[in-house]
Parts: structure tokens; sequence; C-alpha cells
């Protein structure tokens, strides 16, 4: 039976602790029109609700099978306030939120997976480059059914990472789904995972590549150095680049900011429209030019989520790239960590954001200027086949020029000959070169 000294008690504690921050909020002047989201914020608390709050803890702590205390109880009320908002707003506790801290900064323990919710499942939205998970074969858009044999249906984001989170060497089992077929099962390691964000090498004379694998806190400066790097091997100013943004599944903000700024000499680049004051924010490019104005090719996929498409959208808005692959993942909110007391923290979603012509990419993500889908080159070995510089006593060339027999030294592999997508690219660029007259 419900108590009322203590309903009472903890109606007036819950209401304490909702109203204290409007305590501080400016009042509107006298005959002024009142926001309506002020007018949500000031609404008198639902005390039947609370009621309810109060009678459900009364009536779990007295029936439920095992005892259950109130820190408990009430933490997993904060966790169900805060999972059931959106997909990416979450209650940190300690150790989830000293994790968040050290994926930004580039080193952290796990699979190296980055993942959402869909229909109730565990779906990856990303692989991370040279992590147990990517190392395994797992694809973005893998559907995670079981881990370590408990399903995952019905399980919160939040529980389920938790529980491939672990000891470092302990091995986790993943059942997956794939495209609709039949589930599988993938044995990995727990790792500690060191994100390198940024790789570059030059593909062939005069075009560089540079990956992205991640947004970090320093992903921007580390864009910068692999420009100058790729000059300074090149020996001159590059011909073409490619930025391959596929199964990047985002990260810090302000470091997609810096990255799209490197290729951008003006104009928008991102910004985000919230409830709040300090959400809205608009970002915009410096006339310096790290890039050097090179032709310039964005590789997307469906990995492509968060900070990847805001790059992406705003190289396409400012026609300053030609972006291709397929459509990215389509995450277009913003989410700010709002530190709380013990060490522990709020995930809270704030904002939207929108490209430099005002699209929100939310659910709908970013469209290639061409589309090519993922796939495995392969080569045809021609050493068996004869050209007439091969043929004895074959004639000169005309005017002086070299012979060019079949070759018979095998050509170090590169990148692009695996590649189909980056292969496609590299020949986009070429092609650009030889219409410009280069």
């Amino acid at each position: 039976m419900l108590h009322s000294p203590r309903l009472t008690q903890l109606a007036l504690t819950v209401a304490l602790v909702v109203s204290a921050p409007l305590a501080t909020a400016a009042q509107p002047a006298k005959g002024a029109a009142v926001p309506a989201t002020e007018v949500t914020a000031n609404a008198p608390l639902p005390l039947d609700e609370l009621r309810t709050f109060a009678e459900v803890m009364d009536r779990i702590k007295a029936a439920y099978v095992e005892p259950v205390d109130d820190k408990t109880l009430l933490e997993n009320a904060i966790k169900g306030m805060l999972s059931n908002l959106d997909p990416h707003s979450a209650y940190l506790g300690p150790e989830d939120f000293q994790e968040l801290q050290e994926s930004t900064s580039g080193e952290f323990g796990g699979l190296g997976i980055e993942v959402g919710m869909e229909d109730g499942f565990v779906k990856v939205v990303s692989p991370i480059d040279d992590t147990p998970a990517s190392r395994a074969g797992i694809q973005a858009g893998d559907l995670i059914l079981k881990i370590n044999g408990a399903p995952t249906r019905g399980q919160s984001m939040s529980e389920a990472v938790d529980k491939m989170r672990g000891k470092i060497g302990q091995k986790i089992t993943l059942t997956l789904v794939r495209d609709g077929g039949n589930p599988f099962d993938v044995t990995l390691a727990r790792a500690v995972i060191q994100v390198k964000s940024v790789k570059s090498q030059l593909l062939e004379s005069g075009y560089g590549y540079i990956r992205i694998t991640q947004f970090q806190v320093k992903t921007g400066e580390e864009v910068g150095k692999a420009l100058a790097k790729l000059r300074k091997d090149n020996g001159k100013k590059l011909r073409g680049l490619i930025l391959d943004l596929r199964n990047n599944p985002g990260g810090v903000l302000q470091s997609a900011v810096e990255v799209a700024d490197h290729f951008l000499t003006k104009g928008l680049i991102v910004y985000t429209k919230g409830r709040i004051a300090n959400s809205e924010l608009r970002f915009s490019a410096d006339p310096a030019d790290a890039s050097e104005g090179v032709p310039l090719v964005v590789l997307i996929n469906g990995g492509s989520a968060s900070a990847s498409e805001i790059v992406a959208g705003a190289l396409q808005d400012q026609k300053r790239g030609v972006l291709m692959g397929t459509d990215s993942f389509g995450k277009g909110s913003v989410q700010t960590v709002l530190p709380l007391n013990n060490d522990r923290a709020l995930k809270l979603t704030t904002a939207l954001y929108y490209t430099p012509n005002g699209r929100s990419i939310q659910a709908q993500g970013i469209v290639p200027d061409i589309e090519v889908r993922s796939g495995k080159l392969t080569t045809d070995d021609d050493s068996e086949n004869f050209k007439e510089a091969d043929l004895k006593g074959h004639l000169g060339n005309g005017n002086g020029g070299a012979d060019r027999p079949t070759s018979s030294t095998a050509r170090k592999e590169r990148p692009q000959d695996g590649d189909f997508q980056l292969s496609q690219a590299l020949s986009l660029l070429k092609g650009l070169n030889v219409t410009k007259g280069d």
C-alpha cells in the first residue's frame, strides 16, 4: 500500500530537481508573447504522473522477486527517460562517460564497431579500420541478433554495448545476419582499440588519397599534415585527390568543420538549429586553402554517418568535389555531453544540423553525385598475349620511340587494384584532368 508521506516527499523532491534549472531563466517582458517552448517548460508539473511514478517505485520495492534499492531504481528510471527520447540520447554512468572521452581521443577498449538500433535489433553502423571487428569481416548494415548466445532484441543499445565490452583479450561471439540471409557466428577477441584517424598515400604520381576513419579531436590537424606530406612526396602540386569517408561513423563536430575548411575558401560549412540558444551555431570557411584547389572526389557509403555527412554535404553544396559511392547513413542530429555530478553525464540530442543549402541530413542522408556500388576488382593476366614489339624482326617506331614489349615484371599491388569504388574515383580524376588539357 502506498504511504502518503512518502509520496509527498518524493513528489516534492522531483519537483525541486525539475524546477531548479528554471530559476535562472529570464522571464518575458510584460505583455510580450511567450514562445511555445517556454510555455511548455514553465507548465505545471504533472502530479498524477509523479504519483504514479512514486507508486510504481513502492510496488517494485515491495513485490519484486529480489530486493532493489532506491538508487538502482532511480538510475534505471533516468536511463529509461533518455533511451526513449531517440536512439542517440543516453545516460552515461562513470564507466560510459570515461569510455566516451577515450573514444574521442583515439584510444579505447572493445571490438571496434559503431552501432545503432533498427527494429529492436542492434545494427552495425560501421566497423572501424584495423580493429577486431573489421579484421573479422563485420560489415556496415549487419544486424547483431545475439551476443554470446543471448538475444539482443528487447535490449537497449547501451545494454548491448555494455555486453560487447569486457576484459582485453577475452573472446566474444556475435550472431549476425547480413542482407536478410541466414544467421552466422563471428568470434573475436576484445582489444585496446587504437584508432589512427587519418591515413594518406600517393596512389599514383600526382594523385593523392586520404582516408578518415573517425573524427577525433586532432583529425583536422592531421588532415592538414597529410595534405602537406602528399604535396611534398609528389614533388609538386597534386593533380587530384580522393577523400575517403566510407564506413566513417562520425565523431567530433569541430573536427568535421576543420576538415571541410581545408578544402573550402569561403561560405557556410554547416549550421545547427535547436531549442536552446547555444544550439544555434554557424560555421564558415576561412580563405586559406590547404588543398590548393585540386580536383576532389569524396567517397561515401551507408557507413558514413554524422560528422562524415557534414563534410560530404558541405563539399557537395559548395561544388568543391564530386561525391561518389552510395547513400550515407542519415544521422543529422547533434549530441551534447552534459556532465553531471559523480563523474556521470547526459548525452543529449540538442540540435539538428543542416548543409550550406539548408538540407537536413536526418533520416535521409547524403545522396552521391555518382552512384557506384562496392565491388572487388580482378585483373586478367595478359602475360601470354604478344604485342608487335615481342615479334622477332619487328620494325622500329618511326618517331624514334622505345619499344614497349609485354611486361614480364609483376606490378606492386595498389589500394585501387582491389577496390572498385576507389578505382572509379581515380579514373574520374584522370578524366577530369584529360578534359582540362592537363
